[in-house]
């Protein structure tokens, strides 16, 4: 009996102390899951652990005095049937006791398994978005490079669409600015020619106009005789 009582007590004594481990590591777990991934909503499981290290205290209660009992001093004919009730049901509370406090292990780890999943589940959705919103914009822009040409040509003329997309491309305050600088651009030379004709035209817009109307009414070229001023800068 008493090498019965003895067994007893020592798987007691190894199944708490297993427990006890277990928990360290759940412990150990959280503590280093909480600073890896502070991102991470984590839900509290102190209480989880409060409730374990109770039952541990719970445990604990009940195997300490069975080891300190003055019964096991007594004579195996006055005790034996005691004994044998009593660690009978302290081995089926034991063991109850530690198959709650396992399921408890069990859904903390299953949460955690759980929460960990659905952040790397969102990362990857969180990156195919960024990558699929590049890549619409991307595709959008070139599309417009692509069609935006056609389409505006396509419009009714007096729309001006193209010459309203040259404006705007060329940051230009109207379609006269723009078209002065993409003469500019495109013929240096010719535009400097007609920046210096520009005054002679202007200084003798009526003596030409009536030179038109003479070479008009004769059908023929006439001459013109025109008012050349001295350049200002001279």
């Amino acid at each position: 009996m008493d090498e019965d009582d003895g067994q007893g007590e020592d798987g007691a004594a190894r199944a708490f102390e297993q427990l006890t481990r277990e928990v360290s590591l759940l412990r150990a777990a959280v503590e280093g899951l909480t600073a890896a991934r502070e991102s991470i909503d984590i839900p509290d499981y102190q209480p989880t652990l409060e409730r374990t290290e109770k039952i541990l205290v719970a445990l604990a209660q009940r195997i300490d005095p069975i080891a300190k009992s003055t019964l096991l001093s007594m004579t195996p004919g006055s005790m034996s049937n005691d004994i044998a009730t009593a660690a009978s049901g302290a081995r089926r509370e034991d063991a109850r006791l530690i198959a709650e406090a396992r399921a408890g292990l069990d859904q903390a780890a299953r949460k955690i398994s759980n929460r960990l999943s659905s952040a790397r589940r969102g990362d990857e959705q969180n990156r195919w978005l960024f990558i699929s919103g590049g890549g619409g914009l991307v595709l959008g822009l070139l599309f417009y490079a692509v069609l935006a040409g056609p389409i505006a040509r396509s419009m009714p003329t007096s729309w001006r669409w193209p010459e309203r997309m040259a404006t705007r491309v060329l940051d230009e305050r109207g379609a006269w600015d723009a078209g002065q600088r993409l003469m500019q651009a495109a013929a240096p030379e010719s535009w400097s020619a007609i920046v210096a004709a520009s005054p002679l035209s202007d200084a003798n817009r009526k003596t030409v106009q009536a030179c038109r109307e003479r070479a008009a009414k004769a059908k023929e070229p006439v001459r013109c005789t025109i008012e050349v001023k001295p350049d200002s800068a001279g």
